[in-house]
């Protein structure tokens, strides 16, 4: 680096089996208008039998480069793969609903599975953010917020098959925070938090809290570039070199859990946020509009997944958070509209 960067955060606590022939997709729905190479269907077909769900399938087959072990798998899958469609079409034939679900990437994955290889394996208590230091003045807030049209928000990344969005949530924060100090953008090591912040009460693949994460930051000297650093999405051995620091971390804020107003000021008028809320099952299939749900828990110790909040709104009546998630730019619709019930905010 040719300097040094310090910056205060804002934190919220909160298959080998493949079908010949691949063919190329120009549409982005696997259901109503890709068209299937005539080889890979016809061999889809002759393994899970001829109905518009194997059609179905072999389009999100070759969309999404699935490869199983054996066709045992491939039938597993795809039974997987009809009872997650199924879900999709009656949610969505449900037209009062403020989102839709679609056929993404994890739809062959039950959600036992996914939640294994998405999700924080180890209970996350985030009671120790219960109380805030958060200075909130009287000022009147705009109605909607994008943090994403000032151009500080990275670019969204994928943790793959380990529970580390902690460690994406934590850098989308620091890399938001140094766009708008330095007005350029940096891309930061999530693997040096996976490797080496254990001591601050963090589980690597297994899960662990953007706000341990600042404190392991603070107290460790600084967090190393993703360029010196690569994310390999799995556990390693610390390899933390000083002279490749990109960021360091003077402080964190904590927001009360649930205060809803103190995250509003914050996203409003300093910078995106990181939250953690509780996932759960068919959030996986979100495709777009605001996502609502009676189910979340309401306590600390529910928390699942930790994500950044880079703006608010309201849509067709229905506020909402505008979060980045860190499951790939191929999930979603680009930035996740989160609505929330009064009694269930994200965790600070």
């Amino acid at each position: 680096m040719s300097r040094s960067s310090v910056l205060l955060v804002l934190i919220a606590g909160l298959f080998a089996a493949t079908i010949a022939g691949a063919a190329t997709f120009a549409d982005e729905n696997p259901i109503r208008q890709v068209v299937v190479s005539e080889e890979v269907e016809n061999g889809i077909l002759q393994v899970v039998g001829e109905s518009d769900d194997a059609l179905a399938f072999a389009r999100f087959v070759n969309k999404y480069g699935k490869k199983y072990e054996s066709v045992e798998e491939m039938k597993l899958r795809f039974e997987i793969f009809v009872e997650n469609l199924k879900m999709i079409q009656s949610h969505n034939n449900k037209r009062s609903l403020s989102y839709k679900l679609g056929v993404n990437k994890f739809t062959d994955l039950t959600w036992d599975e996914f939640r294994r290889v998405k999700l924080q394996g180890a209970p996350q208590n985030c009671s120790a953010t219960t109380k805030s230091n958060l200075k909130v003045t009287n000022v009147i807030l705009p109605e909607k917020k994008d943090w994403r049209e000032t151009g500080i928000v990275s670019p969204v990344k994928a943790q793959g098959n380990c529970g580390a969005c902690w460690t994406f949530s934590t850098t989308g924060a620091l890399e938001a925070a140094y766009a708008q100090a330095f007005g350029e953008q940096i891309s930061l090591s999530e693997q040096q938090l996976v490797d080496c912040a254990g001591a601050f009460d963090n589980h690597g693949c297994n899960g662990g809290l953007p706000s341990h994460a600042f404190e392991y930051i603070k107290y460790n000297g600084g967090l190393n570039t993703e360029e010196s650093y690569p994310y390999t999405a799995k556990d390693g051995i610390c390899k933390f070199k000083p002279e490749n620091v990109g960021v360091k971390v003077i402080d964190s804020v904590n927001i009360t859990e649930g205060a809803e107003g103190e995250l509003k000021y914050a996203v409003a008028l300093i910078r995106p946020v990181s939250v953690a809320f509780e996932v759960i099952d068919g959030f996986k299939q979100y495709e777009s509009g605001v996502y609502t749900s009676t189910e979340c828990g309401n306590t600390s110790m529910d928390v699942n997944h930790a994500v950044l909040a880079v703006g608010y709104g309201v849509e067709n009546g229905v506020p909402y958070w505008l979060i980045k998630n860190s499951w790939g730019a191929d999930w979603g619709d680009n930035g996740v509209k989160l609505g929330l019930r009064p009694n269930s905010h994200p965790k600070s």
